[in-house]
């Protein structure tokens, strides 16, 4: 079960955070946004101690632990498996539990945070874009959701059952292995500039997982799926700009398989 973080509130005093040997002190920059007092978000600093070892998750957990008990933000497995705690960082969608301190520091300084040329690391921590911010960094994943069971993201098949499994080839498994990796961390669809101008577009994430069961040999729903997406809202709308394919925590190729759905819906054949 995903877990959404919250508490109480203390002033921004870090001193509190264990500092274990070998540990650097980094800004971590997060925006704030408590929909109850605030008319607008606003970026809050924390210095804080952090090992390069550390993940981004490792800090924010130190932060509502020891400072500010309000700040509020998914996690689950920290493994970058269940793909709860997607946020941007330094600008970029990410899981927070996947990306290390070490690779943040500014130009690789390991001492005080700083580089040899004495610049200080700042980490800066937003929620990804494109969603309702609900709190702090989550926000409301709905929409996503919605465009994920709309393209009917599970194997459908007719007439009667088999006796045994639904064999199927290592050839034919192939064919989708790629696109059966997402963890509906919604990183790629809320890299999506179409995505955040006009969030009725289905986005890379929900095409991904229809690509998923369109190219299954076992599966008999592919031109139901192909119609749904061949709406003005559907695969038509992606500009090929790759942010999803770099945004994609699991390295799915979210593109390409976005394309071949493309050439399935234009010659018919999956």
């Amino acid at each position: 079960m995903t877990a959404v973080v919250e508490g109480t509130a203390n002033a921004n005093d870090t001193s509190q955070i264990p500092a274990p040997d070998g540990s650097v002190t980094v800004t971590v920059k997060i925006q704030r946004f408590n929909p109850e007092v605030d008319s607008e978000p606003h970026w809050e600093s924390y210095d804080v101690p952090a090992l390069p070892t550390d993940r981004v998750l490792n800090l924010l957990i130190n932060i509502k632990g020891y400072v500010d008990g309000t700040l509020s933000f998914r996690r689950s497995c920290a493994h970058g498996i269940c793909g709860s705690d997607a946020m941007q960082i330094n600008g970029i969608n990410r899981l927070a539990c996947k990306v290390l301190v070490k690779d943040l520091l500014a130009g690789g300084g390991r001492r005080a945070g700083k580089t040899r040329q004495g610049k200080p690391t700042t980490i800066t921590v937003a929620p990804i874009k494109g969603l309702p911010v609900m709190k702090d960094l989550y926000v409301d994943m709905e929409p996503f959701f919605e465009a994920f069971r709309a393209v009917k993201p599970f194997l459908i098949t007719y007439g009667n059952e088999p006796t045994n499994e639904r064999i199927q080839s290592p050839a034919d498994r192939e064919r989708f292995d790629d696109t059966t990796k997402c963890i509906l961390c919604a990183c790629c669809t809320t890299s999506c500039p179409v995505f955040w101008s006009d969030g009725s577009y289905f986005g890379p994430a929900a095409i991904v997982n229809a690509h998923r069961f369109i190219f299954d040999s076992r599966d008999e729903g592919a031109e139901e799926r192909l119609d749904i997406l061949n709406d003005a809202e559907g695969v038509w709308r992606c500009r090929t700009t790759f942010n999803c394919t770099d945004a994609c925590p699991r390295g799915i190729q979210v593109t390409k398989a976005i394309q071949e759905v493309k050439r399935a819906l234009l010659f018919k054949r999956v």
